[in-house]
Formats: structure tokens, C-alpha cells, sequence
């Protein structure tokens, strides 16, 4: 997306919430932190994508403005050898939040919406799922942009040494794999769903 597209989704996700966009300050420090040196694929390029997708899929969201800002805040913090960037990113949303005069059912409903990328349970209602749908929407991409992918996750993580890796990275990519589908929300599936298993299954005979 560019700046201009960045910066509409930002101020339109806040005014749904019925308060204006805090100063410029807050969205250049989030795209500061999506820009930090350690990532290669928790990036602008993946927010970009996911607000992208978002723009394309809003219309089916319940909160579209709660929705947004959790996209926005749902990679804040991106540290490789931590386990709790998303429950950092969360709290760093809610206070932001409540910084900005949201009430208290927002703030605590968008920090949910964070935590649920943990990817390690169901998504509860519907705007959950949409907004998991659009975090694992790289899954279905198309062939060239999945294996740019693969590659920007094994620099991320290049740290930790093949043996342990590999292994790891393929079991993660299976259990994708052994859902009885990816993809909750009708419109994702039909358009993802199909693709994103071809480029599993690939992923994991690759290995």
C-alpha cells in the first residue's frame, strides 16, 4: 500500500470507532517497529498485504475499525526469541487505545482480536475470523510470492540451526495442513483455500 493508502486506512479505522486518529506520531512508530532490522517477513510488506486485504473484505467485517487497528498493532512488537510478542502487542494496543479516548469494550475487544493471531485456537466470532483469515492469507499466495515467503521466514529465524528448523518449520506447516479448513470465512476459502494446500503440501515434500 502506499503512504497515502497507509494513512487512510489509519484515520478511517479510528474515526469507526467515533474518535479521531491520535497525532501522526503513533502510526510512524508502528511502521518504524514493521521496518526493524531483525525482520524479513513480519514487515510493511506483510502489513501492507493484510490492510490490502482487509480493504477488499471490510464490507463483511462486524467492527471494521476494530479489525484494522488490531491488523496494525497484530506484529507491533517482533522479537525472534521471544513467545509473547503477541501479548505485548495487545497490551500495547489496548493502551493506545484508551490513550486515544476509546472506551474501555473496544480496547478489550481489539486486544482479543491481537491475542487470537496466536494462531494457537479457534478464533471466536466473526470478526476474529476475518482477521485471521487475513493474517494467513500468505498461505494462498501465489506461487512466486509463497516461496519469496518460505524464504523471508528461514532468514528470520536463521539463527536457529537446521536440524531444529526444518523440522519445526514443517511441523508448524502441517498442522495448517490438518485443519479441516484454513480458511473460516466463506469468500477467503473459496478464493484461498485450494491454493494454500498445493502450496503447503509443496512446502512440506520440499523439506
Amino acid at each position: 500500500m502506499t503512504p497515502e493508502a497507509l494513512l487512510a486506512n489509519w484515520t478511517e479505522a479510528w474515526r469507526a470507532l467515533g474518535i479521531e486518529a491520535p497525532d501522526a506520531a503513533l502510526c510512524l512508530d508502528l511502521q518504524r517497529r514493521y521496518g526493524e532490522p531483525q525482520r524479513r517477513y513480519h514487515t510493511m510488506q506483510h502489513l501492507g498485504e493484510c490492510l490490502a486485504w482487509f480493504e477488499r473484505e471490510k464490507a463483511l467485517a462486524e467492527r471494521p475499525g476494530e479489525v484494522a487497528l488490531a491488523l496494525w498493532f497484530h506484529d507491533a512488537i517482533y522479537d525472534v526469541h521471544a513467545h509473547d510478542n503477541e501479548a505485548r502487542s495487545a497490551d500495547w494496543a489496548r493502551e493506545a487505545l484508551r490513550a486515544a479516548g476509546a472506551n474501555e469494550e473496544a480496547a478489550e475487544r481489539i486486544h482479543a482480536l491481537v491475542m487470537a493471531t496466536r494462531h494457537d485456537a479457534v478464533p471466536e466470532g466473526h470478526d476474529a475470523e476475518l482477521l485471521i483469515d487475513i493474517d494467513l492469507s500468505i498461505l494462498g499466495a501465489e506461487e512466486a510470492r509463497f516461496a519469496e515467503y518460505e524464504r523471508q521466514v528461514h532468514a528470520e529465524y536463521a539463527f536457529v540451526p537446521d536440524e531444529v528448523r526444518l523440522p519445526r518449520r514443517r511441523a508448524i506447516l502441517q498442522r495448517f495442513l490438518d485443519r479441516p479448513a484454513i480458511y473460516a470465512t466463506p469468500r477467503m476459502h473459496a478464493l484461498l483455500e485450494a491454493r494454500a494446500r498445493t502450496n503447503l503440501r509443496q512446502s512440506i515434500d520440499a523439506r
